[in-house]
C-alpha cells in the first residue's frame, strides 16, 4: 500500500506539469475558466486533476473491471482514502470488497436463420446480427415460432400491454428498446430497462429474445459502431451457486438485430411498426415461419473489488447510520483502435467522478466536526457491466444493510464549458430534494433540469442498484448553463456524448473545468452533511413510482445485520 503514494507523487507530477509559473489560481468557482488555464497547486481543483490524470493515465489500460489496470487503479483509491483519513470499510479489515462475477466473451459461429415461406435466410453475424453474451451455455441453440411484442412492456396500472392476445409459451420474442413516449419519465426509465424485459419474457414461457434496432436506435448509435466491440467480454454477477445472478436460462438465446434488417426479421415494412410502438399503440402479432438462433460464448470464474473508505459520524445515536457516497471507478479497457488509439480512457467516465467523491470525502474529513451519520466513500467495480459492483454493495454491504440512509453518486460529470449549475437527477423522488436544494444555495450553484429526459440515465447508473434496495438516492451530473460567452453548455454535453462517450478521445488532454469539479465536490460534501446531521431518515415521497416498487425492499434499520 505504501508504494501506491508514489503513484499519487506522480500523479500530481503530471498534473503540475502542465501548468505554467504565470498561471494564477482560478477565481470565484463560478467564474469563467478559459480553456488554457489550469487550476493552481494545492486547490481542490488540483487535486482532483491530480487524480484524472493517473486515473485517465494510459498505464492504467482503460481500468476495465478484473484486469490488471483496474487493480492498478483500485490500490491508488485506496491510498487516496488512507491520506484523506477515511478507515478501511471493505472486507476484513481492508479497504477492499470482493466483487465475485462471471466472465463472458462472444466467440464467433453464432447464427439468427429466417425459415419462411420455404425460403430460408441466414442474417451475417456482427454484420446483420449479434448474439447477447450467454452466461448459463457454452453452446446454445434454439428454434421456434416467433412473435412480436412491440417492446415488450407489460404496465397494466398505465393501460398498456404489449402482450395482450400473445401467447409467448415456447416462442422466440422479438421485441424494440424503450418504452412508450407516452409514459413519464420514470416510468420509461423502469420500462425501458433490458432487465425489466427480459424478466417479463421469462415469466411468460419465452424460450428466446430478438431484439430489433429502430430507425432512432440507429441515428442514435450506429449498429456498426457498437458491432465494431463485438468480442468485448461482458459479466454478471456470480452467485452462491456459481451461476450467473439474473441471467434468466428460460431465455437460450438472446440476439440484436440492426434496423436494416428489421424487415426481414418482421416480415413487412417496419416504419409503421416503428412508428406505432414510439407511440405506444403497437398491435402483437404472430411472424410466420420459424426462427433459429445460435450463441457460443466462453465463460469463466472472474473477480473484482470496490474500494470502500469509512468516515465515522460525530453522534452516538446516529453513527450507526450511514451515507454512501459512490462513483464507479471502472471504464471499458482496451478495444477497438480509433485513429491508432485502442485504450479506452474514460476521463470523464468516470475518473473525474471519482476524483469529486475523494475531493468531497477529504472536506468532510478535514472538517472541525464529522457529520452525525457515518459516511461510506465507495469506488465502484463493474459499473460499465451493469452496475455490478454497486448492486453487489447494495445487496452485500460492509456495513448494517439496513444503516444505509441515502446515496450520493456521480457518474460522469461533463464538465467542458465553464457552468453556474448543476443537474440533480431523480431529486424529485424522495425527501432529498429540500436537502439538495438548501445544500446548492449554501454552494451558490444553480440546479437545472436534465436535458436529455429521454436517455433515462436515472436507471443506467450506480445509484439505480441502491434504489433497487429501496435506498433514496440521487445522482449529481455536471451543469449546462455556461458562463463564458458563445460557449453552448447543452451542445459540449451533447458534443461529448456523440464524439466522446465510451470512445479512446474520452482521454485527460480535454477541456476539462476543474474549478467546477471543485465546486461540486463542495456540493457533495455539503449534501452529505446535511443528510448525515438531519435527525430523520430520507424517505420516499408519498406515491412515488420507485419508492412504491422498490421502498418495500428496504431493510428496516432496527432488524438490519451486516451482511
Amino acid at each position: 500500500m505504501r508504494a501506491v503514494g508514489w503513484f499519487y507523487g506522480i500523479a500530481m507530477g503530471l498534473a503540475l506539469s502542465a501548468c505554467s509559473a504565470d498561471q494564477v489560481p482560478a477565481g470565484r468557482a463560478d467564474a469563467p475558466v478559459p480553456r488554457d488555464v489550469r487550476p493552481a497547486p494545492g486547490t481542490a481543483a488540483q487535486r482532483i486533476e491530480a487524480d484524472v490524470r493517473f486515473l485517465a493515465d494510459d498505464l492504467l489500460e482503460g481500468r476495465e473491471a478484473g484486469t490488471r489496470g483496474y487493480e492498478l487503479a483500485s490500490l491508488y483509491v485506496a491510498e487516496r482514502m488512507r491520506a484523506i483519513g477515511l478507515a478501511p470499510g471493505g472486507d476484513d479489515g481492508t479497504y477492499f470488497q470482493r466483487v465475485p462475477l462471471l466472465r463472458a466473451v462472444r466467440e464467433p459461429g453464432g447464427e439468427l436463420r429466417i425459415e419462411r415461406d420455404g425460403a430460408s435466410r441466414a442474417l451475417r453475424f456482427r454484420d446483420d446480427f449479434l448474439p447477447a453474451l450467454n452466461y448459463n451455455a457454452a453452446d446454445a441453440r434454439v428454434s421456434a415460432p416467433a412473435v412480436f411484442v412491440g417492446q415488450g412492456v407489460h404496465a397494466p396500472a398505465l393501460g398498456h400491454d404489449d402482450f395482450r392476445g400473445i401467447d409467448v409459451t415456447g416462442k422466440i420474442a422479438v421485441l424494440f428498446a424503450g418504452a412508450p413516449e407516452k409514459f413519464d419519465n420514470d416510468r420509461r426509465a423502469f420500462y425501458s430497462s433490458t432487465r425489466e424485459k427480459l424478466a417479463e419474457l421469462a415469466r411468460r414461457g419465452a424460450v428466446g429474445a430478438v431484439f430489433v434496432a429502430t430507425d432512432d436506435d440507429e441515428a442514435r448509435r450506429p449498429w456498426a459502431r457498437g458491432a465494431a466491440h463485438w468480442d468485448h467480454p461482458g459479466m454478471r454477477l456470480r452467485g452462491a451457486d456459481g451461476k450467473g445472478v439474473d441471467t434468466f436460462p428460460q431465455l437460450q438465446v438472446v440476439a440484436s438485430v440492426s434496423a436494416a434488417n428489421a424487415a426481414a426479421l418482421l416480415g413487412r415494412d417496419p416504419k409503421p411498426v416503428f412508428k406505432a410502438a414510439k407511440a405506444g399503440t403497437p398491435a402483437p402479432f404472430d411472424l410466420p415461419g420459424t426462427l433459429t438462433l445460435a450463441a457460443r460464448t466462453r465463460i469463466e470464474n472472474a473477480e473484482s473489488r470496490n474500494v470502500v473508505g469509512r468516515l465515522p459520524g460525530s453522534d452516538s445515536k446516529l453513527a450507526g447510520e450511514h451515507v454512501a457516497f459512490t462513483a464507479h471507478l471502472d471504464h471499458v479497457g482496451i478495444g477497438t483502435p480509433v485513429n491508432g488509439d485502442a485504450i479506452y480512457n474514460g476521463a470523464l467516465d468516470n475518473a473525474l467522478g471519482v476524483g469529486i467523491m475523494l475531493e468531497a470525502a477529504r472536506e468532510l474529513a478535514s472538517g472541525e466536526k464529522a457529520p452525525g451519520r457515518s459516511s461510506v466513500f465507495i469506488a465502484l467495480t463493474a459499473e460499465e457491466k451493469g452496475l455490478l459492483g454497486a448492486e453487489w454493495f447494495a445487496t452485500h454491504p460492509t456495513v448494517p444493510r439496513g444503516s444505509i440512509v441515502a446515496n450520493v453518486n456521480m457518474d460522469m460529470p461533463v464538465l467542458l464549458a465553464p457552468t453556474s449549475d448543476v443537474i440533480p437527477i431523480g431529486v424529485e423522488h424522495s425527501s432529498l430534494q429540500p436537502i439538495v436544494e438548501r445544500a446548492a444555495r449554501e454552494v451558490g450553484v444553480r440546479l437545472s433540469r436534465d436535458p436529455f429526459p429521454e436517455e433515462v440515465v436515472f436507471v443506467r447508473s450506480d445509484q439505480y442498484a441502491f434504489i433497487r434496495a429501496g435506498i433514496p438516492a440521487v445522482y449529481l451530473d455536471g451543469g449546462i448553463e455556461s458562463t463564458q460567452d458563445g460557449v453552448d453548455g447543452t451542445a459540449a454535453l451533447k458534443g461529448f456524448l456523440d464524439e466522446h462517450y465510451h470512445e479512446p478521445s474520452d482521454d485527460a488532454s480535454q477541456p476539462i473545468q476543474y474549478g467546477d469539479a471543485a465546486r461540486l465536490a463542495r456540493l457533495n460534501a455539503r449534501i452529505g452533511a446535511l443528510i448525515g446531521n438531519d435527525a430523520k431518515r430520507p424517505q420516499w415521497n408519498a406515491g412515488d413510482f420507485f419508492g412504491e416498487r422498490f421502498g418495500k425492499n428496504a431493510v428496516p434499520a432496527a432488524t438490519s445485520t451486516a451482511e
